[in-house]
């Protein structure tokens, strides 16, 4: 990413955030050696460059804060949970249970108007008389289950369709004692523990010709349903903790209008949000699919197609944690000097034996930058949602998951090829991909032992031969550099870290997690071209145990 820059000029070049970004670097550097420590210093506490888990919730306070305070056990500040569907039902297939004096409840909460179409939610929790808004809404309890029935207008905002035709929504709830839901529950728990918590957005059921599509055949329904479940959440959950929304209709980064149904439902859902809950934000989570056997898509659709999904956002703080697609096969995470290595076997099982250059358009780290080139300017944040598992094979089983065991090394490869370009890291997912036991211990255990494991995410090689290292867990060892100078000669040392900076990314507006420290190579010069190769050593003796490399 950053890679050679003179110690007294910066010249201008394609990438304007990436000169920026190397320009305070330098500052930051120059404050540093006037004010910073020597990284001999006392080591500080480990740095967890995840901060963030989507998660199950459950309808058990006592689960959930369990749970919750188990992440940020392991660094996390944030927890993330999906929405459920709308489903467009008949009234045959809503709730047996669901009667209002023996009659059907659909049909008897709106008698005496046309009905265009009838739908059915469940998401665990209670609804009721905090929900209802119009006068032929209803709450009720059948055979110990508790159920809301919305009558929506089929046109206009207020209760009375402006057309005379209504939608029908059945929510089934969840009798759970001690508890007002799942929302509610992991809203709580999120504010007791100083944690933040951003909840799933109804979705609507996919196409059945296209699955990858939504049904926007009812998306007046779905808006309507959107307006009430926001006011419902308002009511109930309206407590610090609650940091906004979660998209769950998923999408992949790219600009190709066929998707456009699904921007469109974002920017209705955030237009809704910023109208109901002014102030909280929304996370959407598109995939990266870089295989050249899958969606062949390039860093220019990346960055046009995260251009795209930033536009939605309208008045709501927005981020977008874009998927690495490790999990899945989708994405490759290697450097441009590894091109011509194998891919490993996770990978391999999905597309197949070949070299990362063969089955992949370009690495993870390309395309991050792509689409934070392409967010630039609009208002909304980059994030990585790191995929915590890898693709399942007969070696990593975990539980009865679909994807199977990762490893923590593999975990630090995703990371440092998201280098320095999301401003937050978050994972899918907790559950059970973290906490399962498979081949290996849970990951969640793997986490703590590998705790102080160096992580570099970045590097700026200088004129004068200073290199600035930037990640986590970097402080108070060595940093070996192999290098090629200007006249070819080969190069390998190992210098004291030196300037360690644990503000180096709030102090650039990156992620606030990232660190840096310097190695001084004395006077040297590095090829144009040529690659060059980082391991830090910190002062706990952990060695980063994955490559990494750049090149001038």
């Amino acid at each position: 990413m950053a890679k050679f820059r003179s110690e007294t000029s910066l010249l201008p070049t394609a990438n304007a955030p990436h000169l920026v970004a190397s320009i305070l670097a330098a500052f930051v550097l120059v404050v540093g050696f006037l004010h910073g420590s020597p990284a001999q210093a006392a080591a500080p506490p480990p740095v967890f460059p995840i901060s963030g888990y989507f998660i199950f919730g459950s309808s058990s306070d006592a689960v959930n804060t369990q749970k919750l305070t188990d992440i940020k056990a392991v660094g996390g500040d944030t927890v993330i949970t999906f929405g459920s569907r709308l489903k467009p039902a008949t009234l045959d297939s809503v709730p047996e249970d669901c009667k209002i004096n023996g009659v059907n409840c659909a049909a008897a909460a709106s008698a005496g108007v046309k009905v265009n179409r009838y739908f059915t939610y469940s998401d665990a929790s209670l609804w009721g008389a905090p929900s209802r808004v119009c006068p032929k809404d209803v709450s009720l309890t059948g055979n110990g289950k508790p159920f809301t029935v919305f009558v929506l207008p089929n046109q206009g905002s207020t209760c009375t369709s402006t057309n005379g035709v209504y939608d029908v929504v059945v929510v089934s709830g969840a009798p759970y004692a001690g508890t007002l839901g799942i929302n509610v529950s992991v809203a709580k728990a999120a504010t007791s523990l100083g944690m933040k918590y951003y909840a799933g957005m109804p979705i609507p059921a996919s196409r059945t010709d296209l699955a990858w599509l939504p049904d926007v055949s009812y998306l007046q329904a779905l808006t309507q349903f959107t307006d009430r479940f926001l006011r419902y959440q308002k009511a109930v959950i309206n407590e610090p903790g609650l940091a906004g929304f979660y998209h769950s209709f998923e999408m992949p980064v790219t600009d190709g209008s066929s998707f456009d149904p699904i921007l469109n439902l974002y920017r209705m859902q955030n237009d809704a949000i910023a109208r109901i809950l002014p102030g909280r934000g929304a996370v959407v989570s598109p995939y990266l699919d870089s295989r050249r056997s899958g969606s062949k898509v390039t860093t220019t659709q990346v960055l046009n197609g995260a251009k795209k999904i930033a536009n939605t956002a309208g008045k709501v703080r927005f981020s977008i944690a874009i998927q690495d697609s490790m999990g899945t096969g989708k994405g490759g995470a290697y450097f441009g000097n590894e091109v011509n290595n194998s891919v490993d076997q996770f990978a391999a099982s999905i597309v197949g034996s070949g070299t990362w250059g063969d089955k992949y358009l370009a690495p993870n780290r390309d395309y991050f930058a792509a689409a934070a080139s392409g967010i630039d300017g609009t208002g909304a944040e980059l994030w990585g949602n790191l995929e915590g598992m890898a693709p399942a094979t007969s070696q990593n089983p975990c539980d009865s998951n679909l994807r199977g065991q990762t490893t923590k090394a593999r975990i630090d490869k995703q990371l440092q090829q998201m280098g320095n370009a999301p401003v937050k890291v978050i994972s899918f997912m907790w559950d059970t991909y973290y906490t399962c036991t498979g081949t290996w211990a849970p990951m969640v255990e793997r986490l703590k032992w590998g705790a102080m494991t160096p992580v570099i995410t970045d590097s700026i090689f200088y004129g004068n031969g200073d290199v600035l290292v930037t990640g986590q867990n970097l402080s108070g060892g060595t940093v070996t550099v192999k290098w090629t100078d200007t006249k070819g000669r080969t190069y390998e040392k190992t210098v004291t870290a030196t300037n360690y900076n644990p503000n180096y990314g709030s102090q650039l507006g990156l992620n606030p997690r990232l660190e840096s420290v310097t190695a001084r190579l004395g006077s040297t010069s590095l090829g144009i071209g040529k690659y060059y190769m980082i391991d830090v050593v910190n002062g706990s003796g952990g060695k980063n145990d994955a490559f990494y490399s750049d090149r001038g």
